[in-house]
């Protein structure tokens, strides 16, 4: 309590942090959503800007941009591509570029100065930069080379595939001094680059995955510094990834790995030059990763090192030329996502020798990526990694969740001093690490453990007065960052881990309070609509690295929910604009294939996961708990049919948005006629999941509400004891459904519950993450991941938007406007929240107590909120120790609402105080 406390107060100062001046300043200037992007092939990128001020009421009135292709061009304010001149507008996001046609391989540097109410501009911001990519496919002179065959040694054929690492070369000559030198390149399934020794970049496992098929990223670096006057030498690894598949059955195989690249070098004289991938390359692949599969580890052998094989003068005269192969898809773009990184390391807190020469290492934290191993001894000792999430009574390894991956990781030594090593191509999910083949006792250091995922922000912090609530949001933490990894997957560490949609329909939102997560869920949209068919059927999975096409609206709907998430949470449009004719062509293909009478009759996986009648299932076969398919899937159909209306609109088809909107009143008739029990007030079976979603979709008739409403309260209290009754589908809306009706304590009961099921018996039995199953600890274990976020369902939506009262207005997305309005419930004395949004940092932290209430928050500038006071009337409100006057500019009373007091309050810092 101390702690939390002291927590509360350290936050609420940080609210009023000072500066020197109340002037804004002009921060996170970005292109594309993206800070200084590399390499990007956009032609007219959109800008974003933030601005900060202590000031209250602060709103933007006109902004300038100024881009010039040289930093000179633009201190000197003589932008020649581009100046907007004063425009009134008080846009900061998404102000699209409007000047000379951008030119490949073109670096670009931009400022942006904005006027406020005050009547004069502010300062420029600093400068910024971003560069463009290779535009046109003329501008490509490197060539895609491999080998398209394996090796004695590999095993291509067997069902867990074994392929060696292939490692290519290229040295080269420069004689004249270095302007600029910039490198494209794409290595499927995952490459890792080197210039003269060095490796370049600070990336993991790229390039991200994609519909191989349809199109492949390539990745832009400055290598600039990296280049000698004289011979140099260029050399890739290539690891198979995804693209070499990781079975010979239920996984799609693209070929052997592939690499393309160009450097393009300037020089200080106006020459410039080339280096390509073309037949001059050697290649080999008998090198020290001698196997590397996503699922079953990678082997490496030290004794077959190569030293210098990347630097000029190496003699490769054993190498073989390259050959020249097929492209791998349509299209080879820029990737304006992030690639993985290694994001942070966990260090073991307990090492313990279950059996002569085997240790079990206990890293305390499950998570994702790898270990760094330090070792010495013989040429030849063999040590062996091993990985898994939970152990067994008798200490050693639990695998049988892990199905046939083999998660095993070897380093055989090249002996002599101290070594040390980490793979490069593979990744683990894991708490425990089995230690085998050491020589001599390991030291309790000899492991660290490396975090790995995408490279993307932390903007979100939530604590509260709860102590099962905080661990259980920790937990949450650990694992969505265990799964990104250039699309969201399910689980990290069995023979799985693909993007199921399901898992992300409304996850996708809770988790974009937590991390940046906009250009990763902007980037698997594109792959969903690359792996539509030619029908129109939307994939379960993608990429579709498994390949399921089952027809239902639960899972593919992520499709258009995840790009209404990117518009409300970001205030970014174009997801919608860009997809818009595949997402009507979906609904089109749901209608016409099974559509009858308006009900939606294809489902395929119900409310997946509910908690089951007996602690060994997987899934429920009782009827009571299962919702009917038809139910959820014309529910579902119907919620999209919202979510066309307003897309029609917002992408210039508003033609299209009366015939959406007859269909969804044609749909909602039908759905009531056949689901409605009108004498018992329920809807279906009377699970909580139907009338949850009768409700939060807007089918139920608002007559009828408060009644269906009551049957969620009475199932979950009386028949499911206070505990969660809904699988992943039910979940994904129950935590605001009941904090809406008014009974937000059964939400917190949910929430903080410690028996099954509940988030908290999960933490309770040791989970450092999310479980996939509520009785993941006793359940058959082919399906009961620990590193799973599907069940979160809207947890963490209702911790931000509820809890700590910040909310985005749909009307004025991006959080233009915001929601604040904490829900106080019995049981809770304090919450702290904030969110790094669009506009900028949005902070909440409130303690109450019986009556008594203080609230500090800070509204974000050219921002505005709409603010609920936790009150009787507005005469019980004070701001900053003083009744708020009547005139202030600043904080408008618009109504009371309940036990609210709504105001109406401009951007700045507040503190709120009821007695």
């Amino acid at each position: 309590m101390k702690r939390n406390l002291a927590f509360f107060v350290t936050a609420c100062m940080g609210l009023y942090a000072c500066t020197n001046t109340n002037a804004p300043t002009l921060s996170h200037l970005r292109v594309e959503y993206a800070e200084e992007p590399v390499g990007i092939d956009i032609t007219q990128p959109r800008f974003s800007w933030e601005l900060e001020s202590n000031a209250r009421g602060v709103m933007q009135t006109a902004y300038q941009v100024m881009v010039a292709s040289s930093e000179a061009a633009l201190r000197d304010d003589k932008p020649d591509l581009w100046d907007s001149k004063q425009v009134s507008s008080d846009q900061s996001l998404n102000v699209a570029y409007a000047g000379k046609a951008l030119q490949s391989g073109q670096h670009c540097y931009w400022k942006v100065r904005v006027w406020t109410k005050d009547g004069d501009p502010g300062k420029w911001s600093k400068p910024a930069t971003w560069s463009m990519g290779l535009l046109q496919p003329g501008d490509w002179h490197g060539q895609w080379i491999g080998m398209d065959s394996a090796f004695s040694w590999d095993k291509p054929k067997d069902t867990a595939t074994r392929l060696s690492a292939r490692y290519l070369r290229k040295e080269f000559s420069l004689d004249k001094k270095v302007k600029q030198a910039t490198l494209y390149i794409s290595g499927l399934g995952l490459y890792e680059p080197y210039l003269n020794g060095e490796k370049i970049g600070d990336q993991v496992m790229a390039p991200g995955p994609t519909e191989y098929n349809k199109r492949a990223f390539y990745n832009t670096f400055d290598v600039t510094k990296q280049l000698n006057n004289g011979k140099n030498a260029l050399g890739v690894i290539l690891g198979n990834g995804r693209f070499f598949t990781m079975r010979t059955f239920n996984v799609t195989n693209y070929g052997f790995p592939k690499m393309i690249c160009q450097l393009n070098v300037e020089f200080e004289d106006g020459t410039s030059t080339q280096v390509t991938s073309d037949p001059s390359w050697k290649l080999t692949a008998a090198g020290p990763i001698v196997a590397n599969n996503e699922y079953d580890g990678e082997e490496y052998d030290a004794t077959k090192e190569m030293p210098g094989w990347n630097k000029a003068g190496f003699n490769d005269s054993q190498w073989l030329p390259v050959q020249l192969v097929k492209a791998p898809g349509d299209k080879l773009e820029a990737q304006l996502n992030k690639n993985m990184k290694i994001m942070d390391t966990v260090r073991a807190v307990k090492v313990t020798e279950i059996k002569p020469g085997v240790f079990i290492y206990d890293m305390g934290q499950n998570f994702v990526g790898w270990v760094h191993l330090h070792v010495k001894g013989k040429r030849g000792d063999r040590v062996q990694l091993r990985f898994a999430e939970r152990l067994q009574k008798d200490s050693s390894l639990y695998m049988d969740n892990l199905r046939t991956a083999k998660v095993t990781d070897v380093y055989t030594l090249k002996g002599g001093a101290d070594e040390s090593w980490e793979p490069r191509f593979t990744y683990h999910g894991f708490r425990f690490v089995e230690v085998a083949g050491y020589p001599g006792k390991p030291a309790l250091d000899a492991l660290e453990g490396r975090v790995v995922y995408d490279e993307m922000e932390n903007i979100g912090h939530f604590e509260s007065s709860d102590t099962m609530l905080n661990k259980i949001y920790q937990n949450a933490w650990w694992g969505i960052r265990s799964n990104y990894r250039g699309m969201p997957t399910d689980c990290p560490q069995r023979d799985e881990r693909m993007g199921w949609t399901g898992d992300r329909m409304t996850g996708s939102r809770g988790e974009s309070f937590l991390f940046d997560n906009h250009l990763l869920y902007a980037k698997w949209l594109q792959d969903l609509e690359d792996a539509q068919t030619p029908e129109g059927s939307i994939p379960d999975v993608a990429p579709t690295y498994w390949k399921i096409y089952s027809d239902n609206m639960t899972w593919p709907g992520a499709f258009l929910e995840i790009a209404n998430m990117l518009y409300e949470q970001y205030g970014d449009p174009k997801p919608i604009q860009q997809h818009y004719p595949a997402m009507k062509k979906w609904m089109a293909y749901m209608q016409n294939k099974y559509m009858r009478d308006h009900i939606l009759t294809k489902d395929t996986y119900g409310d997946w996961c509910v908690p089951p009648e007996s602690p060994e299932m997987i899934l429920s076969k009782d009827p009571a708990r299962i919702t009917a398919g038809a139910f959820l899937g014309t529910a579902f159909y119907y919620h999209m049919l919202q979510h066309m209306q307003r897309f029609a609109k917002l992408t210039g088809h508003e033609a299209d948005a009366p015939g959406y909107a007859t269909l969804a009143d044609s749909v909602k008739s039908a759905f009531n006629k056949k689901f409605f029990n009108s004498a018992e007030g329920f809807y279906a079976n009377n699970t909580p999941t139907a009338n949850i979603f009768s409700l939060a979709f807007g089918l139920a008739p608002e007559s009828e509400r408060q009644r269906v409403f009551q049957h969620v309260a009475d199932r979950t209290l009386k028949d499911y004891n206070g505990h969660v009754s809904t699988g992943l589908v039910g979940a994904e809306y129950l935590m605001r459904t009941l904090t809406q009706y008014d009974r937000g304590d059964i939400a917190l009961q949910l929430a903080t519950n410690k028996t099954y099921p509940s988030w908290g018996y999960m933490a309770e039995n040791g989970a450092t993450t999310i479980w996939e199953l509520w009785n993941g600890d006793t359940a058959n274990p082919g399906m009961n991941s620990g590193n799973h976020v599907m069940l979160l369902g809207d947890l963490l939506i209702w911790c931000y938007q509820h809890l700590g009262g910040i909310a985005p207005d749909t009307s004025n997305v991006g959080y233009k406007k915001i929601i604040m309005k904490p829900a106080m419930l019995k049981g809770l004395d304090h919450v702290t929240a904030s969110y790094h949004s669009s506009y900028g940092m949005v902070k909440s932290a409130w303690k109450g107590k019986d009556k008594a209430f203080d609230w500090n928050i800070s509204i974000p500038a050219n921002a505005s909120a709409v603010v609920y006071v936790p009150a009787q009337n507005a005469n019980q409100v004070q701001e900053n120790g003083k009744a708020i006057a009547a005139d202030d500019a600043n904080i408008k009373f618009i109504k009371q609402e309940g036990t609210y007091a709504v105001y109406n309050v401009g951007s700045g810092n507040y503190h709120f105080t009821t007695p």
